[in-house]
């Protein structure tokens, strides 16, 4: 009896007294480049929903899906930048003025968006 995967077109490889499946990435799998946010979505994936990481990678769609997730949370991280600076007037002038504390500020709201995104988006 076949398996599923093995129904799907999936193949196996013997080693010692296990199979081991043939998993290659698709084509259009194999020509996405993960970014930061998909870097971290993938790896959270794996260390915490194997099952769903396992589910991903043998459908095809692991790289798709953590693409999605990076797209999404670059814009959000953006959009959340933006909104931090004109709310916490963090301006092209204080950058003038007071270059240290517009770093400052700046490092502040970027670290504060950056747990948003994770907490929203990467770590669900």
């Amino acid at each position: 009896m076949k398996s599923s995967f093995e129904q799907n077109g999936g193949t196996y490889r013997q080693v010692g007294d296990f199979k081991i499946p043939n998993l290659t990435l698709s084509p259009e799998e194999a020509n996405i480049n993960l970014g930061k946010w998909g870097m971290l979505h993938k790896d959270y994936l794996l260390k915490h929903k194997k099952v769903l990481f396992t589910t991903l990678l043998t459908q095809g769609k692991l790289y798709q899906h953590c693409a999605e997730i990076e797209n999404q949370a670059r814009d959000m991280f953006d959009t959340l930048v933006e909104q931090m600076k004109e709310s916490d007037g963090v301006t092209e002038q204080l950058k003038g003025k007071n270059q240290m504390e517009w770093v400052r500020k700046i490092n502040n709201i970027q670290s504060r968006a950056r747990e948003i995104v994770c907490s929203n988006i990467i770590y669900i």
